[in-house]
């Protein structure tokens, strides 16, 4: 007799509140409903307090956050951890942690958009970030791939309003447009929106195209990353490698962080 099977359980692990960011919340679990395959089901989480402060201490504190979430997700029987930060702080950690497949939204975007052209450009949503950027993409090792990191400025009530008042979304989308142009022109062939929050709200473009350039449906990509992630675990038996960089953690190590307080 055939095994009877469950659905697959993927914690998203998103870096908003899950009161405050409600509507959002609501959105984005409604995006990777849509983009589920049969027997896949997505559960956004948000954390309290969220990622609001745009400071590395806030990501700091925000990746402990992350890291126990992980930790606790894997014991209750969750499939996947999805970090949908696309900064993705404590992926490494977290991947040196966990037996099931951890995945970051800005590591998935940035090898889907290599299959889809030569030389890549981020846009994000604060120029706080570039920075940043500039740095998880020289950690990727594909500095020679990305034609640039730009930003618009925006906060995030202003996000909010874009999702459901058609001139604060049309104002958002000049202003992306007017910040990939120049990326385009360095050489950019794909465009990811670095960041969650604008991965969402352009989403309901299908395609997003500027100058030619697609621009990626970031969500839409995590998904199917998580999903491909599952299925070659099942087929192969491997989720990472165990040598040098997620060399995996010790039970007494784990012990450990779990009993301090974060």
């Amino acid at each position: 007799m055939a095994e009877s099977s469950r659905p697959e359980k993927l914690w998203y692990q998103s870096f908003v509140h899950p009161i405050e960011q409600a509507p959002y919340i609501e959105r984005l679990q409604a995006a990777l409903d849509a983009a589920a395959g049969p027997g896949i089901r997505f559960e956004v989480h948000g954390l309290d307090p969220p990622d609001h402060l745009f400071h590395p201490l806030t990501e700091f504190r925000c990746a402990a956050q992350t890291i126990r979430n992980a930790l606790e997700a894997e014991r209750a029987g969750y499939d996947a951890f999805v970090i949908g930060h696309f900064q993705e702080p404590g992926l490494l950690e977290i991947r040196g942690a966990l037996d099931i497949p951890v995945i970051g939204l800005g590591e998935a975007n940035l090898l889907a958009a290599l299959s889809m052209g030569r030389r890549l450009g981020l846009v994000t949503i604060d120029p706080v970030f570039i920075e940043w950027h500039e740095r998880q993409v020289h950690a990727h090792g594909l500095d020679q791939r990305v034609a640039g990191v730009r930003a618009i400025k925006m906060d995030l009530p202003a996000f909010m309003r874009a999702f459901t008042n058609e001139e604060c979304y049309t104002a958002v989308r000049a202003d992306f447009v007017e910040q990939v142009r120049p990326l385009v022109a360095a050489g950019a062939e794909v465009i990811i929106p670095a960041g969650g929050l604008p991965m969402l709200l352009f989403a309901r473009e299908r395609p997003f195209v500027i100058d030619d350039a697609p621009v990626l449906n970031g969500i839409a990509v995590v998904a199917k990353a998580t999903e491909m992630a599952l299925a070659l675990k099942s087929l192969t038996g491997a989720a990472v490698s165990r040598r040098g960089t997620y060399a995996k953690a010790s039970a007494a190590c784990i012990a450990e962080y779990l009993g301090q307080r974060w």
